[in-house]
């Protein structure tokens, strides 16, 4: 069966013996446009289910209401509570949303950028993919059209960025394992050039210092995929040093989970021998057993902060924005993995 084509402006004006300007002004409810007009034209459009054309609305607007979001993994349980907030505070002001994933790949989130600026967004929403190396393109996007920067940013792009603060929420969680009586604490984090991650290792060896307590090389363990599977490697390589540690902090759940994992198959106590604490607050944190001790991120409101910040931005094009970060608090759950009585 052939499908029908979409009925226009011009199909209705024709059917309703009115110029195509006087059937626009209808449906936008007009004052110059009588009532009885309005609701011939409002009933016929429903009738012939009348859609307008956002892009023709928009070439005469220079404004679609449609915000652009690029993240690196759509599937990542953080990042889906910041889309939700995204999702629920554009709806509420009157916008739409196109959301994309780079994969975490810098050419994918080039092309992207320039796929969202095609479109026609009104702005962008940004979390950096990982392995990031030149920020240009993001650069040339930002002369363009406003952009907001939330949870992977970069200090290089002098934009309004929405974060938690890495560096106190993983100093808390060290602070803790320290509270608790550990004084030899491990961490799994990501190789170098990870903005999150830095900022949390700096959290942890500021806790050691502040504590005085060493830092050892031996149990500061890296890696690319900062996984679950990559958790439990580590932890194995931990747990077979000739003096190992008695506290774990990685950098997210993942890594964390698999550290539980690896404990788990030796038999090892958790946390009497060895504490563990993660990152995220993820649903598998309440799942593994014993339930993980973790840093909440309030991925809801951040989503939500940066299409408040970046929609004040749309809305206000001919004024100076005053470029900020904004910090959103985070907060330390303790479970069993590191609950000591």
């Amino acid at each position: 069966m052939s499908k029908q084509r979409n009925i226009t402006l011009k199909d209705l004006a024709k059917e309703l013996n009115l110029s195509i300007s006087t059937v626009s002004r209808a449906l936008n409810q007009h004052p110059d446009i009588k009532p009885s007009t309005v609701e011939r034209v409002t009933t016929l459009a429903k009738q012939r289910h009348y859609s307008p054309n956002l892009f023709a609305k928009s070439f005469r607007s220079r404004k679609t209401n449609i915000l652009g979001v690029i993240v690196p993994n759509i599937t990542h349980y953080f990042t889906s509570t910041i889309l939700k907030g995204i999702l629920e505070k554009a709806e509420e002001k009157g916008y739409r949303v196109i959301i994309s994933e780079s994969k975490n790949n810098e050419a994918k989130q080039t092309e992207m950028l320039q796929t969202m600026t095609q479109f026609g967004v009104d702005g962008v929403l940004l979390a950096l993919a990982r392995k990031t190396t030149s920020v240009t393109d993001v650069l040339q996007i930002l002369n363009r059209i406003p952009l907001v920067m939330f949870d992977k940013v970069s200090d290089k792009i002098p934009c309004t960025q929405i974060v938690i603060d890495d560096k106190e929420a993983a100093f808390n969680a060290v602070e803790h394992l320290i509270n608790i009586g550990k004084k030899r604490i491990a961490i799994i984090k990501e190789t170098e050039n990870s903005f999150n991650s830095e900022k949390r290792f700096a959290g942890y060896l500021k806790a050691l210092k502040e504590h005085n307590l060493p830092v050892d090389e031996k149990i500061i363990l890296s890696t690319e995929d900062i996984s679950l599977t990559n958790g439990r490697r580590l932890t194995n390589i931990l747990i077979s040093m000739k003096n190992p540690p008695d506290a774990i902090f990685a950098i997210t759940d993942n890594a964390a989970i698999g550290a539980i994992k690896a404990l788990n198959k030796f038999k090892i106590k958790i946390p009497e021998q060895i504490a563990v604490v993660g990152f995220s607050n993820s649903m598998n944190s309440t799942i593994i057993q014993p339930a993980l001790s973790t840093v909440d991120q309030p991925g809801n409101k951040i989503g939500k902060t940066a299409v408040k910040y970046l929609i004040q931005e749309i809305e206000t094009p001919n004024e100076d924005i005053s470029i900020k970060t904004v910090k959103i608090k985070t907060s330390l759950i303790i479970r069993d993995s590191s609950f000591t009585t």
